[in-house]
């Protein structure tokens, strides 16, 4: 009986991890549960943003490892009302959660804005130290050439 429970959660667990962003699956080898899984994700409010996000993730286990990767681009229009509507604090918004561990990790997305540089930051996150360190990876898109670029805002 323990076993049957046993193989339906871990069914379940792999349904739960399929997702219809996913655009890449590179297995780590013959011998190995693990794979990169490779997402975009669309910018819901700047729309003229694509982000892929590479991540391991281990089939048949509670928990996922930390390590991803973010690679974002301009890939549409960015316009001034866009960059007017999202949050320009020190810590930005959250724009993408995935859950990582049926024990609270996860991997979560943040945009932060640079209005000096006019640039927009996605910081890919895990919320679970690992390993004595965070893991985090840095992208960004610049929006010089877009309309939402301002002269006015030009550093000096």
């Amino acid at each position: 009986m323990l076993r049957k429970v046993a193989t339906i959660t871990m069914l379940s667990l792999g349904l739960t991890a399929c997702d219809n962003n996913e655009v890449g699956d590179v297995s780590l080898g013959l011998f190995t549960l693990k794979d990169i899984k490779i997402e975009n994700l669309k910018d819901d409010i700047v729309t003229g943003v694509t982000c892929h996000i590479a991540s391991v993730e281990a089939d048949f286990s509670l928990a996922d490892p930390s390590d991803s990767s973010i690679s974002c681009r301009q890939t549409g229009d960015i316009t001034a009302d866009m960059i007017a509507k999202i949050d320009k604090s020190k810590s930005g918004e959250v724009v993408f959660r995935k859950s990582k561990s049926i024990f609270f990790k996860s991997m979560k997305v943040r945009r932060i804005y640079d209005s000096e540089n006019q640039t927009l930051l996605y910081l890919s996150y895990t919320t679970k130290e690992t390993e004595g360190s965070f893991k985090h990876s840095l992208s960004t898109v610049p929006l010089w050439e877009t309309k939402a670029y301002s002269v006015s805002a030009e550093p000096k």
